[in-house]
């Protein structure tokens, strides 16, 4: 079985990296002379994806051309969340709706992803299909964080995710889904975090553990201290 469509996250305001997000969007930013978004796309390419789609909202133009310039070897679709963002669970949905896929890998690009997650996320695609699930997200244990700040979300119990006290796990910005977990929801600003909460408490929230160091643009300082390795 394969993934055809990838889904990238694309629409946040970055308000965590102002000032540098007033006036470029977060996907713009570059660390090591590329954008985390090429980086992110390059990542999919390398994995097999037919294709690609994105949305966008604040500063929607400015990806618009970037994409539009680089000619990336990808069939590459934009979709806008609309007159009002509609948050990561609003987004994703939106862009699903404009696929006849079933399952789909979706990204946020704040990861700064690369080719050292290809095997890792192949055998994540494997797990999945394998188990016949209908969501997985990639986790990590919070000490391979290169932000020591960021706090767990998830403890991961024989392939579950849990919400407990521990909360070792954190959430890399990468998921498999598919569109059933939407069922009978609408088109509106929604969190991905409550079609996880619903499968949390059916115990029905998979988690697959990453063993590479985790890498995000959690803020300002953090934004920094990457340009600076």
């Amino acid at each position: 079985m394969k993934i055809n469509t990838a889904l990238i996250l694309c629409a946040g305001l970055g308000k965590r990296l102002n000032p540098l997000t007033l006036g470029t969007p977060k996907p713009l930013l570059k660390l090591n002379n590329i954008t985390i978004l090429e980086s992110c796309i390059k990542t999919i390419v390398k994995l097999g994806v037919k294709r690609v789609i994105l949305n966008t909202f604040h500063l929607g133009d400015q990806i618009f051309d970037f994409v539009n310039k680089k000619n990336f070897k990808i069939d590459i679709d934009i979709v806008e969340d609309g007159s009002k963002i509609l948050d990561t669970g609003g987004g994703i949905l939106n862009m699903i709706r404009h696929s006849k896929d079933e399952n789909f890998l979706i990204f946020n690009p704040d990861t700064l992803w690369n080719e050292i997650y290809i095997e890792e996320i192949d055998k994540m695609k494997n797990f999945y299909f394998e188990n016949q699930l209908n969501n997985l997200l990639l986790v990590v244990n919070k000490k391979l964080s290169f932000d020591n700040n960021l706090t767990g979300d998830f403890e991961l119990k024989s392939s579950l995710l849990k919400k407990n006290d521990k909360k070792n796990f954190i959430y890399i910005g990468c998921q498999i889904l598919n569109k059933d977990v939407f069922k009978n929801r609408e088109i509106i600003n929604f969190s991905i975090s409550e079609i996880w909460n619903k499968l949390l408490e059916k115990n029905m929230l998979n988690g697959f553990e990453s063993i590479n160091k985790f890498y995000h643009l959690t803020n300002l300082e953090t934004f920094k201290k990457l340009k600076d390795l």
